[in-house]
């Protein structure tokens, strides 16, 4: 176990001056989030929007200055950009009046580049938690690269990322040039997680802008090259790491994943609202969890009802993908890091990924994510 503490950290830090101040950056007050458990230190450096990139070479200093210590295992650091309160939106408006600020046009919008050497990107994300959108996401990109596609996968998930464990990946990615990651290679998969880069019982306890910043680099600074689709598992929900990919990269689509229930249902409308509002694409809706078979007998069960994704997708003018079944090899292979596609492609459990997969490659193939589907709330 390393004896490495922050406050060594610390001390490396304050041999970093900021040549535009003359003032170290823990002087300055620029570290934040510093965390350090067994040699793994994540901490990021916060400047303002007007520097941007033009302070990568002080990250670039402190993580070396870091990684150069006795103890140090990994370093992760980041450039975070802080908003002014004038800059933000106003908190009294509510989400729509977020969304709405963010979706504006910006300068540089209409150059927006996707990841070098990637021909689409696309999003798989829901409303909520719980859904079985990461499981989704890894069955979808190993289905991709099967059926004859070259298929990275990016954790986007920050705060939870599972990628790692359910691709059975160990170890930490590497490095060619001290820029750019190697991305790490599973099931045909090329793949980047913030969890591979990190302990598995660290938090990340960061703030929007430093998941912002974070999220960029795993976007731009892996080599993916060369990819015909980079599928990203987004975290749940409608904030930062949503908008954010939806601002600074050109998605080719999003899936939303969500299950039959109700409550689930809602916020899978939410969900696709928000990309609408971002001007993103929607290839559609998958229900998940649809339907149980008992192993022993047969019996078919519904246990959280059966179909609503079907009828909320037909409402909101959106398709709906397919369903795919709740069954316990697909939970055994997520948690056993040998996804069902790859350890049993000719089960009716993978069937039901490959079947979306087909879906999702006619619909890049025939370009539909160039423009947005008409989606109607009620």
């Amino acid at each position: 176990m390393s004896n490495l503490t922050s406050d060594d950290v610390l001390r490396a830090l304050k041999t970093i001056v900021d040549p535009d101040r003359n003032k170290d950056v823990v002087a300055l007050g620029l570290i934040q989030g510093l965390q350090v458990k067994d040699g793994h230190v994540s901490f990021a450096i916060e400047v303002s929007p007007t520097e941007g990139l033009a302070k990568e070479p002080l990250r670039l200093a402190a993580e070396k200055a870091v990684l150069a210590l006795k103890g140090a295992r990994s370093v992760t650091a980041v450039l975070t950009a802080h908003k002014t309160a004038a800059s933000a939106p106003p908190r009294r408006a509510g989400l729509n009046a977020q969304l709405q600020a963010e979706a504006q046009p910006r300068a540089g919008a209409a150059e927006r580049q996707g990841p070098p050497g990637v021909k689409a990107v696309i999003a798989v994300a829901s409303g909520k938690g719980g859904v079985g959108k990461s499981t989704v996401a890894v069955n979808l990109a190993v289905a991709l690269s099967k059926l004859g596609r070259k298929v990275g996968l990016l954790d986007a998930d920050i705060y939870g990322p599972s990628i790692p464990r359910m691709l059975g990946l160990t170890g930490k990615p590497t490095s060619k040039d001290g820029k750019k990651l190697q991305p790490m290679e599973a099931w045909g998969l090329k793949a980047i997680s913030i969890g591979s880069l990190i302990d598995e019982d660290q938090p990340m306890i960061w703030r929007g802008p430093m998941v912002m910043t974070a999220l960029t680099q795993l976007i731009y600074d892996v080599e993916w090259a060369p990819l015909d689709v980079l599928v990203v598992d987004m975290p749940p929900g409608t904030g930062d790491a949503q908008l954010t990919l939806a601002q600074r990269v050109p998605l080719a689509g999003a899936i939303i994943v969500s299950t039959p229930q109700d409550i689930a249902l809602i916020d899978a409308r939410k969900g696709l609202a928000m990309f609408k509002k971002t001007h993103v694409p929607v290839f559609g809706i998958v229900e998940n969890m649809s339907t149980f078979v008992c192993p022993n007998c047969g019996h078919e069960s519904h246990i959280f009802g059966h179909g609503g994704a079907r009828e909320t997708a037909a409402k909101l003018g959106t398709d709906f993908l397919g369903e795919i079944p709740l069954h316990i090899a697909i939970r055994e292979t997520s948690d056993g890091g040998t996804p069902i596609t790859a350890r049993d492609p000719g089960s009716a459990q993978a069937q039901a990924f490959f079947a979306l997969a087909e879906r999702i490659i006619a619909k890049l193939d025939a370009g539909d994510g160039r423009t947005a589907p008409r989606i109607v709330m009620e």
